[in-house]
């Protein structure tokens, strides 16, 4: 596989699609260019993939009805998977035009709005006629000077004629600010300063003023996209799938597509995944950027003290969907948290108010199978158990997203993960040596995924323990990315009581088995289920009668 700038200039790489990076073949000055070897990399994987999708699974399902809804899934998984190649292929080729001929003497040394740390940034020797464009030496991502007046940091600078003023990641809201998305936040609930704008948003202003319709949707920046070892990294995540090799590779790389729901990507789902797998990210500038991002989606997101407590080690409580209505700011946490941690300070995370108030069709607590089956319908995320089968293979990520877009079962389980991310980034930037995370449905999905993301910042607070309630999240699968994150004990309170995950977790989860009915498999001297059956009947009882281990 290789490239061509428009100067001669060549780069060639070599190395299976199952290595997370591959080998210079050769290259010479574009060698060097990370953005570029990323992007190439991401293409040759995508192209394989448009190409292998296979029509045999859909052709072994026996209803003529559900084998053309899978031969119409199969094909448009193909289309979307070329569509990303193209993309991939475009941006390789403009950072191997700009990155070819570059100037050692008209440099600059700013912020980049890309990879967010301190860099030179050289000119490149464009043709008489376009438009100029730097290249930022840390990641080789194409830049361009910040517009606004009195500012030296560096813009993104993307394909193509420029249409509107381009603004640095701080002028365009994308982090609070460079230095401060590098620093830390004391105490937790320090954590609004930190959160607050450095500068205005001129970034709004020009687009605005230009008649530009801009989704206020998240730009991922670049060098997310061209992180050279995330698909792996992402993929072998235990609550993205727990994969390895090739499989991980794979669906790591489906999500990171990008792009809207409807449009068939994973939207921030792919920033999501990044964060998580880049241990450098989380507590850093990146991971500054997306969370900032998620929190422009999420204004319900907030982390409330509910007691300023006296010496213990910091509590965090999350609850699930159907709890919005409840006026105790509590939310029923008081009594088994005192029960258990008398002397902790405690704070509760708010967060996707708008997607738990979308499943209140789920019902109430006693739920039924009747229910459960009015329910699958409405989801209409899989129309049935064979064609859920088909989805839940290799290609389901690629085009089960159009369906996702509409069920606010999966957005609200989507917003639950990004919720865990900018919780563990957040949690990494503080002083204090450990934390206890405490959650219920939902939200136990969000003290997981806080986990395994503070887990993979080096140095950084430790989980002491977690308390896992009801979990709305699958069963099966490795979790070794969560133990490794808590010194003591992971506890998985689980009742065979519970018929919301009985039924309806399982209808729209495509057959999957909730942690909170059967619990975490596989356990371990770090990560023991406790069955409460008999004292918790319903999905809504955890915490009147659960005594915490």
């Amino acid at each position: 596989m290789d490239v061509v700038s428009d100067q001669g200039a060549t780069l060639a790489l070599v190395g299976d699609l199952t290595d997370l990076e591959p080998e210079v073949d050769s290259g010479g000055v574009l060698a060097e260019n990370p953005a570029l070897r990323s992007n190439m990399w991401a293409f040759a994987k995508t192209w394989f993939a448009a190409r292998t999708v296979s029509n045999a699974d859909a052709l072994r399902l026996a209803d003529p009805a559900e084998q053309k809804v899978a031969l119409k899934q199969a094909d448009e998984a193909r289309k979307i998977a070329q569509k990303r190649a193209d993309a991939y292929a475009d941006t390789a080729q403009w950072i191997a035009d700009v990155a070819d001929d570059v100037s050692l003497l008209d440099v600059k040394q700013a912020w980049c709005s890309s990879c967010f740390a301190v860099n030179e940034h050289r000119k490149s020797n464009r043709p008489v006629g376009q438009l100029p464009a730097y290249v930022c030496q840390g990641c080789g991502t194409p830049t361009l000077p910040c517009v606004a007046v009195g500012c030296d940091n560096m813009a993104v600078r993307d394909r193509g004629a420029i249409r509107i003023p381009l603004f640095c990641a701080e002028h365009c809201h994308e982090i609070p600010g460079f230095e401060k998305s590098q620093g830390t936040i004391g105490e937790l609930h320090d954590y609004e300063d930190f959160l607050r704008y450095d500068k205005p948003d001129l970034g709004a202003a020009s687009k605005i003023a230009v008649g530009s319709v801009v989704a206020l949707g998240v730009a991922i920046p670049l060098t997310l996209l061209a992180m050279p070892a995330i698909g792996g990294a992402i993929g072998s995540l235990g609550v993205f799938g727990g994969l390895s090799g090739a499989a991980a590779t794979s669906h790591g790389l489906a999500l990171l597509g990008g792009g809207s729901l409807a449009a068939g990507g994973l939207g921030m789902a792919g920033g999501t995944a990044v964060v998580t797998a880049v241990g450098s990210a989380v507590g850093g500038a990146l991971g500054a950027s997306v969370a900032n991002a998620y929190l422009r989606e999420d204004k319900s997101f907030r982390i409330e003290l509910l007691r300023p407590g006296r010496g213990g080690v910091p509590v965090l409580v999350a609850s699930g969907f159907l709890t919005e209505g409840k006026i105790d700011k509590w939310g029923g946490w008081k009594s088994i948290v005192n029960g258990r941690y008398p002397d902790s300070p405690v704070y509760r995370i708010w967060w996707g108010s708008k997607e738990l108030k979308d499943l209140a069709v789920f019902g109430g607590g006693a739920v039924g199978k009747g229910g459960a089956v009015a329910l699958a319908k409405a989801a209409a995320a899989t129309a049935t158990k064979a064609g859920a089968k088909f989805l839940n293979g290799v290609i389901g990520p690629m085009v089960a997203a159009s369906d996702l877009a509409a069920n606010p079962w999966h957005v609200a389980k989507s917003r639950a993960d990004k919720t865990g991310v900018i919780l563990g980034d957040l949690l990494a930037r503080t002083e204090a040596e450990s934390y206890v995370l405490i959650g219920h449905s939902l939200g136990a999905r969000v003290m997981v995924v806080a986990a395994e993301t503070l887990g993979t910042k080096p140095g950084g607070p430790r989980i002491q323990s977690a308390h896992l309630l009801g979990a709305a999240i699958g069963a099966k699968s490795n979790w070794d990315a969560l133990t490794a994150a808590v010194d003591d004990v992971v506890y998985g309170y689980h009742s065979t009581a519970d018929s919301v995950l009985k039924f309806i977790y399982k209808s729209v989860q495509a057959g999957e088995t909730a942690a909170g009915l059967s619990g975490f498999m596989p356990s371990s001297s770090k990560l023991q289920n406790v069955d409460v059956s008999e004292d918790v009947k319903t999905h809504f009882a955890y915490q009147g009668n659960v005594q915490l281990r």
